[in-house]
């Protein structure tokens, strides 16, 4: 028995000894992360008050229970929900997660730079997501509104002007104080995109010099688009153009296209498919964008061909059309050689400009030699298939149907926003089908305007996205709006996005278990209908991550519009302050067509860290 007091005291000496270990571990851990920069800025030190907007609660009760706030991925039944998400670094205020050069060389990825494999897309793992808000810069403000916009945007929100000085000869944006002015010029069109487009008008003698050719040209591709001037003038004329253009040396050009209010994507012609189908534009357009046509067998010209409509355009200004040198001179000998084969005549050539127009039938296709390259593609290629997709270097010939129609058969802008596609017929739909869904979204358009009519006025919303489009009626029913849609349609679901380019409205395949192609704070509404138990349910992806790429989309002060389910509406509301967000409507369902869906609106704050502020000051 003399023994045991002596064993106590060494039990008691080792507790002692583990305890002080443990303490010091945690010290020096999460002592060295408050030292220096780190990548997580925390909400509730980091966000404060902007003018009337207050952010997620009381501020020295938020530091004083830090250990309940960063909990993430937790399921409802934990009943545990983060009190505040955190911030990223300032550094990451243009954070494109899935066109992140930093991840490309942290993964250290073997990527073809001739191919332009770098600038296409490769998404984080799970793991290895930013699961914080992306702030603001320094000094942001809310977006200058449509039509003003299309001239002109505030500098503190994009405060990148090295494109001014770099195009200063070209007219593309010039500074001015505290705005940056869009003249309206490119490259090519130095005086002015409204002249340029007007010449192209004129040279394939369209009714008084009107690109819309009488709305028979409705859906562009402006491939190397620069800040989108030419897509921004063709508004005026009834025209919607998809301006393309990859997050190269001139990075921001689509966040300066967004930010003016005009449609824009990042993208580029690489290894992979675009993600439009086949068929969705009566023109394509490259002014000077410096790709090399004639690379892989001509693959990308031949990418082009996949997306144009029968009879489809292609504008080409580029010193190949006109220049005399012997470089300049080869480059377009093999060009015109390798659209010959493809069966594209010459429309019009004028200066530095050619236009070529795509065949209406398959009646030359079938005409060329045998062995004649590029060959047709295999008759089990499907050419909608796209997200993720590798290009073929082949032709995509038209089916019987189109072979036999003899073009593209679609009504003419606006009449064919409301006319059933006729390429309906793939899906099984009926005409009396469509025409129910368009009048379906037309009173539920109507419905969310009347529930978000005390926060907005006429040009509150400009850069809209349906993030799970379907047969593209929410677009359409928001015609009479000043605003532009980008539909988006899953990209394992029923690949209706044709049937919305052939309604004469733009699009893109996504899949929401990853972050879309665009820069942060560049859409005014997000609509998700089914959005979130489809990737949650069905995916079985992570609905936090939703809500955080979904508030990096939005600008602040932009609006959400949710139907669901009630357990998925009731899943958003308990992240809402977390978030900074704030309820603006709620509403059940109102027609049997409705089901159990229920209706939230909610509208994203304004708020800036609090480096941001100290700069600001």
């Amino acid at each position: 028995m003399r023994g045991r007091p002596d064993g106590s005291k060494k039990r008691l000496l080792t507790t002692f000894i583990l305890v002080a270990a443990a303490l010091l571990f945690l010290y020096l851990y999460f002592g060295s992360q408050n030292q220096g920069e780190s990548a997580l800025e925390y909400g509730s030190r980091s966000l404060r008050k902007l003018g009337s907007s207050y952010l997620g609660g009381d501020e020295e009760s938020d530091l004083g229970n830090k250990q309940d706030e960063f909990k993430f991925g937790l399921d409802d039944g934990d009943g545990i929900v983060p009190k505040s998400f955190p911030v990223c670094d300032d550094r990451y205020s243009e954070l494109i997660p899935c066109l992140d050069r930093n991840l490309i060389y942290q993964m250290r990825l073997k990527l073809d730079l001739s191919l332009m494999e770098h600038y296409e897309r490769h998404c984080p793992l799970p793991e290895r997501r930013f699961n914080c808000l992306i702030p603001p810069p320094t000094g942001y403000k809310v977006p200058i509104k449509w039509p003003k916009s299309r001239d002109e945007a505030w500098k503190a929100n994009i405060p990148h002007t090295h494109l001014a000085h770099e195009k200063s000869d070209q007219n593309w944006m010039v500074v001015k104080g505290e705005k940056i002015i869009f003249p309206g010029g490119g490259t090519h069109f130095h005086y002015g995109a409204d002249k340029y487009i007007k010449s192209l008008a004129n040279m394939l003698n369209f009714s008084k010099d009107n690109m819309n050719n009488e709305g028979n040209l409705r859906t562009v591709l402006d491939v190397g688009c620069g800040v989108a001037s030419f897509g921004g003038y063709l508004l005026s004329s009834d025209i919607i153009a998809m301006s393309l253009a990859p997050n190269d040396v001139h990075q921001n050009q689509i966040q300066f296209a967004l930010e003016r209010g005009i449609p824009a994507y990042l993208g580029v012609l690489g290894t992979k498919r675009l993600p439009y189908p086949s068929r969705s534009f009566e023109l394509a357009h490259c002014s000077r964008c410096r790709i090399d046509w004639l690379q892989r067998d001509g693959i990308l010209l031949l990418e082009l061909d996949r997306l144009l409509r029968p009879g489809g355009y292609f504008a080409y200004s580029s010193p190949e059309a006109y220049a005399q040198d012997e470089e300049d001179l080869r480059i377009w000998k093999e060009m015109s050689a390798l659209v010959e084969r493809m069966c594209w005549k010459i429309a019009a050539k004028r200066n530095q400009t050619v236009i070529w127009v795509k065949p209406l039938t398959n009646d030359c296709y079938m005409e060329r030699a045998p062995g004649t390259q590029p060959p047709l593609c295999r008759s089990n290629d499907d050419p909608d298939a796209v997200y993720g997709v590798n290009m073929e270097a082949c032709i995509t010939p038209y089916s019987e149907h189109d072979h036999a129609s003899k073009g593209s058969g679609l009504a003419p802008w606006p009449a064919r926003l409301t006319s059933p596609p006729p390429r309906l017929a793939d899906f099984g739909y009926s005409r009396d089908m469509f025409e129910k869904d368009t009048e379906l979204w037309r009173k539920r358009v109507e419905n969310y305007w009347d529930l978000l009519s005390p926060k907005i006025s006429a040009n509150t919303i400009r850069n809209v996205m349906d993030m799970k489009a379907n047969l593209g009626s929410f677009g359409a029913a928001l015609r009479n709006k000043d605003v532009w849609v980008m539909n988006v349609v899953p990209e394992d679901g029923p690949n209706t996005l044709k049937l919305i380019y052939d309604r004469g409205l733009i699009g893109s395949i996504h899949n929401w278990c990853e972050a879309y192609s665009t820069y942060p704070r560049t859409y005014d509404l997000l609509h998700a209908s089914n959005v979130f138990s489809d990737v949650i349910e069905r995916k079985g992806c992570s609905g936090e991550d939703l809500l955080i790429e979904i508030d990096r989309i939005l600008r602040p002060t932009g609006f959400l519009i949710i139907r669901d389910k009630k357990p998925v509406i009731d899943f958003v509301k308990k992240y809402l302050a977390a978030i900074h967000w704030e309820t603006v409507a709620t509403a059940d369902s109102t027609s049997e067509s409705d089901g159990d869906d229920v209706v939230l609106i909610v509208q994203k704050k304004l708020w800036l860290t609090s480096e941001s502020l100290r700069e600001r000051d």
